[in-house]
């Protein structure tokens, strides 16, 4: 792989620095974002080449990408090695993600909210302030990933439409 473009060096290295911010590594993030523009699959050696990474980290970074099911391995014809491809349908790489963090973040958080809950009732200790909080903590993510659920059935095309609505959806609440 030849060099990367301006362009794509900028993408690469802001992709990184967001991923970060969102709580991913910055090399699987700068990996990801290096196969997101690329034209053609790439292996492992390519990636680390371009990003000036040591192998072990694109390794472990195209397997936790592969675990997402954001980026999947491909073969090219005449090459033994594996190559790598991101999805490149920006809608449908956003679900994967929030479909990933729902499972590995509200997930957890519900389990944990239903477990302190049922821990206070049969405290002895008087708890009620702190019950009303996590009830309304609990009611909000359920509520949330319930309609999480509901927008998830939709197919991508009109998934897109409920977003682009935007301020006419408030209209159509009634909502100024």
């Amino acid at each position: 792989m030849s060099e990367l473009s301006p362009v794509t060096k900028k993408f690469v290295l802001h992709w990184g620095e967001m991923g970060t911010r969102w709580g991913i590594n910055r090399t699987v993030a700068q990996i990801h974002a290096l196969l997101y523009l690329s034209e053609r699959p790439l292996n492992a050696e390519e990636i680390t080449d371009a990003l000036s990474v040591a192998r072990s980290n694109v390794s472990n970074s195209l397997k936790e990408l592969q675990n997402w099911g954001i980026v999947k391995i491909t073969h090219v014809m005449g090459d033994r090695r594996d190559h790598f491809e991101s999805l490149t349908d920006v809608w449908e790489m956003f679900q994967i993600v929030l479909d990933e963090r729902k499972r590995r973040e509200i997930d957890p958080t519900l389990a944990l909210l239903d477990d302190c809950l049922a821990e206070a009732k049969s405290s002895r200790r008087d708890e009620t302030h702190a019950v009303q909080r996590i009830a309304a903590m609990k009611d909000f993510f359920e509520t949330t990933s319930r309609w999480y659920a509901d927008l998830r059935r939709l197919p991508t095309g009109a998934v897109v439409k409920f977003v682009k609505m935007g301020s006419r959806l408030r209209k159509l609440l009634g909502v100024a």
